[in-house]
């Protein structure tokens, strides 16, 4: 079946009238870009935005699978009816090339990464290419298309001969098999920005600061001008970014708690209350509740099991914080912050009340998947439609220090899910945060922090025999991961000189005991995840 780990969003095209699609229809009436999510639209909602481009994005679907998502009846002749522009992308591509009378099979081979495709007519999304150019995308897709509808030809094609973009510049419907919104489709955002405003005539009409107005705005819309609102923090950047937000928009009605919950990094807590304090002038209500979480979490292997338990348990430190809170301020507070992004939401369980039925759960969040149906908080999430990029540009447009913003992403469940198997077992939290440090202090002090867009050390469950010593040892594995990304739809491996990674390597077995053997992981996104449980 077809994996195609990421849907198209407006927002991977800064500064383009794609992004406008988040916006009122009514502010960008004509040049209003829209994704469509298939089996979630009417025909009747898609009209209403009047949209001039409509992107039928990716998904972890086949167009053979029962019930597979799909356009409305009706979406092809009010296309062609309203001279709209259609861009389908990697499973959208199929849909068309299914719906429209054409064929896709199962492939005989696969395509996911990297991949090298060749312009075969300067038409269409292409028409500022040369025949014969080459370029390197990001391929995810087991299915192909193999015969094409009447009055669609072939654009372009993979190395391996499999069609990589098709059109039909009489109906205006366009496809592309690839991924051209990730990073690692290094030409990909010229060829939508060709496509958007050289083909389909789009014009600019939206940056960051609209983002940052509109959630200002939905913020006191949604909380009274007495209500109080708690939020998460995390120390990663997008709770921070979501916290500083919420604050410029209630100000000291905003009560932030940071939980330590013992998974977190080498000295984690320190260093991040310290920020808090210094740099952003957030209070902050600092909670050690290590005990509780690990004894919950003692003989638990199974990460998604150890996600639920980890959101469970913030829910209830959430409530108790806002029962202390109702004592002291004689009101007890309605709202709960989490810093939620879009891939969150897109790999995830559908939130309730979406009225998704499409979403296929790749992992599930403690604040997204992971939340108790019983919840008495009520959830803000002035990220959810953004992705790691634009966060940061609007942490930089509040002034969130750069340092700051510059920090690798951290999961919600912690160190939970970088020790496979039980986090309780022996000291597999100590010898993973001493690693850990270690590995990323490393890529500091080489100055390669800034090039990599997420890097950590795994505890494996095995053990291996070594020599330390002049002994035997039988001791544990780590993994190292850095990864190279965008918003971490997609991502791939970084690539450490040998010499980096023989220094690491002997630091880890010279300095932690109980560790002699290191590996690296080298595998993209897709077909892994970023993370490894």
């Amino acid at each position: 079946m077809v994996v195609c780990p990421t849907e198209l969003a407006a927002a991977s095209v800064t500064s383009s009238a794609a992004s406008a699609a988040k916006m009122d229809p009514k502010a960008v009436k004509s040049d209003l870009v829209l994704i469509l999510d298939y089996g979630t639209s009417s025909l009747e909602t898609i009209t209403s935005h009047n949209p001039k481009v409509v992107i039928l994005s990716g998904g972890p679907h086949s167009v053979h699978t029962v019930d597979s998502p799909t356009f409305p009846s009706g979406f092809v002749d009010w296309a062609q009816k309203g001279g709209i522009f259609v861009l389908g992308v990697c499973y959208g591509l199929q849909l068309i090339v299914q719906r429209l009378g054409g064929q896709v099979d199962v492939g005989q081979k696969q395509e996911y990464g990297r991949m090298e495709i060749e312009v075969e007519k300067n038409l269409g999304v292409f028409g500022n290419k040369k025949v014969g150019d080459k370029q390197v995308v990001w391929m995810s897709h087991g299915d192909e298309a193999v015969k094409l509808p009447y009055g669609f030809e072939v654009v372009a094609r993979s190395q391996q001969g499999a069609v990589a973009a098709v059109q039909n510049s009489e109906m205006r419907f366009f496809g592309l098999q690839y991924h051209p919104e990730v990073t690692h489709s290094p030409e990909g955002m010229d060829t939508l920005r060709y496509f958007l405003f050289d083909v389909c005539g789009v014009s600019p009409g939206w940056n960051m600061e609209n983002v940052l107005d509109e959630e200002i705005k939905a913020i006191n819309d949604t909380v009274g001008p007495e209500e109080h609102v708690i939020c998460a923090l995390s120390g990663g950047v997008d709770s921070t970014v979501a916290a500083t937000i919420v604050h410029k928009a209630i100000g000291d009605r905003l009560h932030c708690i940071f939980v330590d919950n013992g998974l977190l990094r080498y000295k984690e807590r320190e260093r991040v209350t310290e920020t808090f304090e210094s740099d952003l002038h957030l209070s902050v209500t600092c909670v050690d509740a290590s005990n509780e979480f690990l004894s919950k979490l003692k003989g638990v292997v199974d990460p998604e099991m150890k996600r639920k338990i980890i959101g469970k348990e913030f829910i209830s430190i959430f409530d108790a914080f806002a029962h202390n809170l109702e004592q002291k301020l004689g009101k007890k507070p309605a709202y709960l912050v989490q810093g939620t992004l879009y891939p969150d939401v897109i790999e995830s369980c559908p939130p309730p009340g979406s009225g998704r039925t499409h979403s296929r759960t790749i992992k599930s969040h403690h604040n997204v998947g992971g939340l108790p149906k019983d919840m008495k908080l009520k959830l803000i999430e002035p990220l959810k439609l953004l992705f790691k990029d634009e966060v940061r540009q609007l942490g930089r447009i509040l002034n969130v220090p750069d340092a700051f913003l510059k920090r690798h992403p951290f999961p919600g469940p912690g160190l939970a899910v970088r020790v496979l198997g039980d986090v309780t077992e022996g000291n597999a939290l100590d010898i993973l945060r001493q690693v850990d440090e270690i590995f990323i202090q490393s890529i500091k002090d080489a100055g390669l922090y800034d090039l990599i867009w997420q890097a950590f050390a795994v505890f494996l469950p095995v053990r291996s025999v070594g020599v330390q010593g002049d002994q035997r040892t039988h001791s544990h594995v780590v993994a190292l991961r850095a990864v190279t990304s965008q918003d971490g739809m997609t991502a791939d491996w970084y690539y450490f000189e040998h010499k980096f990674l023989d220094d690491v390597a002997r630091k880890i077995c010279n300095s932690v005991r109980g560790v002699n053997r290191v590996v690296q992981d080298i595998t993209s996104k897709p077909p892994s995840t970023i993370e490894w449980e």
